[in-house]
């Protein structure tokens, strides 16, 4: 028998697979096509303490190996989260970890206080959200920003707090250190890479943002490098991310020290990615002849 679950910060998941955060709404559209029982986890898109209405369109871009994407975190609000998909997520039997975004740390105590009495079991908290009192860097640019917000977040939780960080910064390690001294129980990363496509016909943005987050393949070369830079810089268990498609490009990132990861990108073109993933982890295990995914996580040194 196979042993693929992993603990995170106490919180033990079926297996190392999650889906990403924005690419998988809270559950209740993929649903149709996955049995959301046989995911580690969901994790839900962004949820602010005031419904947000994102960037004007167009939003959504394609480009080669992957996309971009200028949603700009649209979403209902946490009162409209806590009546209607909560209740959805909690027929199944997977942990369920809320992505918390905001523009002040206000903000993001007050939704992850008010998640504190709610049936969720992990908080991933997304820095990469323009800090509005600092002239809008991101709170996850700035290791002191990333910090202290990671401090004030702790005070209110009541479930562990993952701090989800932003590869647009010269040295992910000092991000990860920062979010460590902060008291952050877990690390995520990568978040999206920031991108930038014209339309030469109309010569203008593809994006009416003008720039958005690049995700898919071609960012997972540089994710798989992050993550095992942060692996040996902290102690903190990470749930890597950054284009993965198949279970080979999972193990990759639980090779260089992920515990677990979080299929995004995939989901779009793939809605059975998630368990395809699951599933090929298993068989790999087997064929190579691993009890336990343990012996896989952090293999390379």
């Amino acid at each position: 028998m196979t042993k693929t679950s992993v603990v995170l910060a106490g919180v033990e998941l079926k297996n190392p697979v999650m889906t990403a955060s924005g690419t998988f709404g809270s559950g209740i559209e993929y649903s149709e096509f996955v049995d959301l029982n046989r995911l580690g986890a969901v994790v839900t898109k962004g949820v602010a303490n005031v419904p947000w209405p994102g960037n004007p369109t167009p939003r959504v871009a394609e480009t080669p190996g992957g996309m971009l994407n200028a949603i700009g975190l649209q979403n209902p609000g946490i009162d409209v989260f806590c009546r209607r998909d909560l209740p959805f997520l909690k027929k199944y039997d997977t942990k369920v970890i809320v992505n918390v975004c905001g523009k002040t740390t206000e903000d993001y105590c007050q939704v992850v206080e008010r998640l504190g009495s709610e049936p969720v079991d992990l908080l991933e908290i997304n820095v990469s959200c323009p800090n509005v009192k600092e002239g809008g860097i991101a709170f996850g640019q700035d290791p002191k920003a990333l910090e202290a917000i990671t401090k004030e977040v702790k005070k209110y939780a009541k479930q562990p707090v993952i701090m989800k960080l932003s590869p647009n910064v010269t040295d992910i390690t000092e991000m990860a250190r920062a979010a460590e001294a902060g008291g952050a129980d877990v690390l995520s990363l990568i978040n999206t890479l920031t991108g930038m496509k014209i339309d030469i016909k109309r010569r203008t943005f593809a994006l009416a943002n003008r720039t958005g987050g690049m995700s898919g393949p071609a960012v997972r070369p540089v994710a798989v490098r992050m993550v095992y830079q942060v692996a040996q810089a902290v102690k903190l268990p990470i749930i890597g991310m950054g284009g993965i498609a198949t279970a080979e490009d999972a193990l990759e990132f639980i090779m260089a020290g992920a515990t677990a990861v979080s299929v995004g990108t995939a989901n779009f073109y793939n809605p059975y990615a998630s368990v395809e993933i699951a599933e090929g982890i298993e068989a790999f295990m087997e064929e190579e002849k691993v009890s336990d995914i343990q012996e896989l996580i952090g293999a390379v040194k």
